[in-house]
């Protein structure tokens, strides 16, 4: 998170560098959010169990 988060042994953690959208225009936010949605979609794929 880029801050000192607390850790627990045994859990996964994710650090996504990102841009800062605060006070950037509608244009400069989408790729943000496109980026955001990729990164989820990815996590969601890589935490669900793929069926033998």
């Amino acid at each position: 998170c880029g801050d000192e988060c607390p850790y627990f042994p045994g859990k996964r953690y994710e650090d996504w560098v990102l841009e800062d959208p605060a006070g950037q225009g509608v244009d400069a936010v989408r790729p943000i959010r496109d980026a955001i949605k990729t990164r989820i979609e990815g996590l969601i794929e890589s935490l669900i169990p793929v069926p033998n």
